[in-house]
């Protein structure tokens, strides 16, 4: 059983109440692109966005923290029913323990998903702590999941349906469709 087996095993997966999700390199591939006339492209995954949807039948709560600002970021957390959306976050600990505070959860309810050196505040200090695939190597080390898949590739529902059917939550989304 390798470190992060154990923790998947020790982790009591019915307390994550609150999913933080980090949005360059996790809800997209963390590409960047441009059209000629300078407006922004970005791809997200649908199957991140049913994951998302379920999260929510579940009871759950959402939290986008990014270190940009952008129209369709915004438009997408719009389109999903997003809680919280924090833009332009440069420093993302202090803008965590806010929405921590305003929605009253503790550390210990969340689970953050980060791909990059400026999560690594945000989870070295949750519940459950994850990265895509494609997760720079200094939170692969320190986080307690890899994902499988890539960043805005549906990492974000992989984390969504382990932390559900870890939960027993599961078969309530499931019921939906059965």
């Amino acid at each position: 059983m390798n470190n992060s087996d154990k923790k998947i095993e020790s982790t009591d997966f019915s307390k994550i109440r609150l999913l933080v999700l980090d949005v360059d390199g996790v809800l997209s591939d963390g590409r960047i692109s441009m059209s000629a006339n300078g407006d922004e492209v970005k791809s997200f995954c649908v199957k991140d966005g049913s994951g998302l949807k379920f999260w929510q039948r579940a009871g759950g709560k959402i939290a986008w923290i990014t270190g940009r600002h952008s129209p369709l970021v915004a438009a997408r957390a719009e389109e999903l029913g997003v809680d919280v959306l924090r833009q332009d976050c440069k420093i993302k600990l202090p803008v965590y323990e806010e929405v921590l505070n305003n929605l009253g959860m503790k550390t210990d309810e969340t689970a953050v998903v980060g791909d990059d050196l400026p999560d690594l505040p945000m989870l070295l200090r949750c519940g459950f702590s994850a990265t895509p695939a494609d997760g720079v190597e200094e939170l692969r080390s320190r986080v307690d999941y890899i994902c499988r898949n890539l960043g805005g590739r549906g990492a974000v529902r992989e984390i969504i349906e382990l932390i559900l059917k870890k939960s027993g939550r599961w078969n309530e989304i499931m019921a939906r469709y059965l």
